[in-house]
Order: structure tokens, then C-alpha cells, then sequence
């Protein structure tokens, strides 16, 4: 086994890149990337920041309020809610995503028969909108329509599948139709990983006669880290980004049972004409994503620099 992940090690690349300047052409065609960072993102986080220490309501002012927003916002149970759900959410999504597609990803590598088409079937819900794929869940999960009519209809009379009604469930609804759409992504990303590691290390496996759930469990996997991490993080901003699944499927209820935060800011700045509070929802939201990301990419960082030294 020592050998294997000798052989292993020897097969990843080590390419130390030519530092290199770039020309004048090039920085111009960065320009207008650059201004729409600074200005478009960079300037609406500085103006949202702006407005939530703010008495705003309908239209922004010129007011300050220090922190005021943000102790109503902490005070609302519905944004609490919110953040209960994409806890629950985010959790049981990027475990699920992580372990279907890798799973997929393994399946298609061995060669199977049709592969290309099964990769088309795998990945072709992720070309849908999530409005569509919360649409189509919501007739699937539908008790009067979709699989608790139908197990009753086959005489399952007692067999009950209603938890898209159900407040203690229905977050778990839009985890099934999500993890649906998302998988094949995953599935894409990892199978591009295990396309890239050596047939050597293969054989020397057969050689050794290891079996070859370990191979994968104690080689291949760990090899996988760059194509995971970039899994990881497009599934994390899912997770922050979810608005569309929700209101297609369940516009937040029942009641506010499957309220999230993108919804609560959307509400508040569109419905409920509130633009300090959702402004303040806003930073929170950006605040605990930075908090998460900026750790995980410093140590991607600090683990790229070790392996070119």
C-alpha cells in the first residue's frame, strides 16, 4: 500500500509556472472587468453597507442609525427562521450533492456501456432552472397529485408522502428536488478528476492485489481535494443563492415554515418596502459567507504553496 501511494504521489504533476508580466494589451482588456468589480460590486456592497445603518423604509436616506437595523433584524423570528433553515438546508445539501455525485462519478468511470449518454441523463437536470425543477417537484411531492395519490391509487391507503404541507419537512423537500438538479454537476467535476489520474497507478494496484474500494477510498479520494473544493464552493453559494426553488415550490410556507434568508431580504425590499432592515440582511449574509470562504481558500492557498517549493 506504501508503494501505491508512492506510485500515486509520482503521478501528480508539478509544473512550476514562469513568472511573467503582462503586457499593455492584456491590462486593457482587463479594464472593463476591473471597473465592474469596483464599481458594480465593490461599490453596491459599500452602498448597501451605507443604507443599513440607516432609518430607510421606502426609499434610501441620508440618515444614521448606527446599528439599529441590525438589532430589529436579530429580533425578528423570521429571519432567525431563515437562518435555522439554510443551516438545515445547506447541510444536508452539500452532503448529499457530494456524496450522489461522487458516487456517479465512479459509477461512469468504469467504463460503462453508453457512458456518454449517461452523463447527458446525469447532468441535464443542472440545464434546467430551479424555478422549473421547483415547479416539477411540487407536482411529484403534491399530496393530492403526485406519489402519496399514487401509492394510494395501488391500494397503499395508509402510506402518507405529504411533506411539502408538512412545517417540520418541507425544508427537506427542496434538499430532494435541489439535490436532484445539483448531483450531476458534481458528478462532472469529480469524473474530470478521476479521467486525470495515471493508469499506472491502476495497475500497480491489480499488481499489489489491493481491492479497489480501497484504492478509491485511500488513493483516489484524497487525489480528488482541487476538484472537491471547487464542488464544494459552487454548492455553497447554491446554498446562499436558494430563492427560486423555494418560492416555485412553496413560496415559504406552509406559513413561514420554509423561509430562507434570500427570501426574507427579497420580501422586505420588494413587498414590505424595507430597504434598511433588507439591507442589513444583506451584509449579515455577506459577512457569514466571507467568514466561511475566506479560511477554506486561505488554506487552498497555503497548500498550493507547499507543493511548489
Amino acid at each position: 500500500m506504501h508503494a501505491l501511494k508512492l506510485q500515486a504521489a509520482r503521478a501528480r504533476p508539478r509544473q512550476k509556472p514562469l513568472p511573467r508580466r503582462l503586457p499593455l494589451a492584456a491590462w486593457l482588456a482587463l479594464l472593463p472587468m476591473v471597473l465592474t468589480v469596483v464599481f458594480a460590486y465593490l461599490g453596491t456592497m459599500v452602498w448597501t453597507a451605507r443604507v443599513s445603518l440607516s432609518n430607510s423604509r421606502t426609499f434610501p436616506s441620508g440618515d444614521f442609525a448606527g446599528f439599529a437595523q441590525y438589532a430589529r433584524l436579530f429580533h425578528n423570528d423570521r429571519w432567525l427562521l431563515s437562518l435555522q433553515n439554510i443551516v438545515i438546508y445547506g447541510a444536508c445539501f452539500i452532503v448529499a450533492c457530494m456524496a450522489i455525485g461522487l458516487l456517479l462519478a465512479i459509477f461512469i468511470d468504469q467504463r460503462v456501456v453508453a457512458e456518454g449518454a449517461l452523463r447527458t441523463v446525469f447532468l441535464y437536470p443542472y440545464a434546467m432552472s430551479f424555478v422549473a425543477t421547483g415547479l416539477v417537484w411540487q407536482w411529484i411531492l403534491n399530496p393530492e397529485l403526485g406519489v402519496q395519490a399514487v401509492l394510494h391509487k395501488l391500494d397503499f391507503e395508509h402510506a402518507r408522502f405529504d411533506w411539502i404541507v408538512d412545517q417540520e419537512w418541507v425544508i427537506y423537500t427542496i434538499v430532494i428536488a435541489t439535490v436532484w438538479q445539483a448531483s450531476g454537476l458534481v458528478m462532472a467535476l469529480l469524473l474530470a478528476g478521476l479521467r486525470g489520474i495515471d493508469d499506472e497507478l491502476w495497475k500497480a494496484a491489480r499488481i499489489d492485489g489491493i481491492p479497489r474500494w480501497r484504492v478509491y477510498a485511500s488513493i483516489v479520494v484524497p487525489m480528488l481535494g482541487p476538484s472537491m473544493s471547487t464542488a464544494f464552493v459552487l454548492l455553497f453559494v447554491m446554498v446562499v443563492k436558494l430563492y427560486d426553488a423555494v418560492v416555485a415550490m412553496t413560496q415559504g410556507g406552509p406559513g413561514t415554515a420554509s423561509e430562507v434568508p434570500a427570501k426574507f431580504i427579497m420580501d422586505y425590499l420588494f413587498g414590505r418596502a424595507n430597504i434598511g432592515l433588507a439591507s442589513a440582511a444583506s451584509i449579515v449574509l455577506l459577512v457569514t459567507v466571507l467568514a466561511i470562504l475566506t479560511p477554506f481558500f486561505y488554506a487552498r492557498s497555503r497548500a498550493a504553496l507547499r507543493k511548489d517549493v
